[in-house]
């Protein structure tokens, strides 16, 4: 990827963009860096959703 959303509170912010309509093509994954999905935007590009670990 090379769009990114970062974010304080991943999970907030994941459930709100599903229940907006948000196609994520990547499910949340827990990473060492901290935890990421992916969706689409309206043009089709793709974002990681991003908090990273402190």
């Amino acid at each position: 990827m090379w769009l990114f959303l970062n974010t304080d509170d991943f999970w907030r912010d994941y459930e709100r963009y599903r229940a907006a309509g948000v196609e994520f093509t990547r499910p949340p994954l827990e990473q060492d860096y901290g935890t990421v999905a992916v969706f689409r935007d309206l043009c089709g590009n793709q974002w990681d959703l991003i908090q990273r670990s402190n």
